[in-house]
């Protein structure tokens, strides 16, 4: 399950940061992809700690 989520951070990272690359730090897309990274981030530190 954590390497599952690993990958899902990972993809999601790169993909922040190709939409930053063709749309600009702060278009919604980008934006919107950070929260879904923040997200998966926070899920990862939950299980790790908890």
């Amino acid at each position: 399950m954590e390497n599952i989520l690993l990958k899902k951070i990972e993809k999601c990272r790169r993909e922040m940061i190709a939409l930053s690359f063709s749309h600009g730090l702060t278009s919604e897309a980008v934006v919107q992809t950070s929260k879904r990274l923040d997200a998966l981030l926070n899920e990862y530190q939950r299980k790790k700690v908890g």
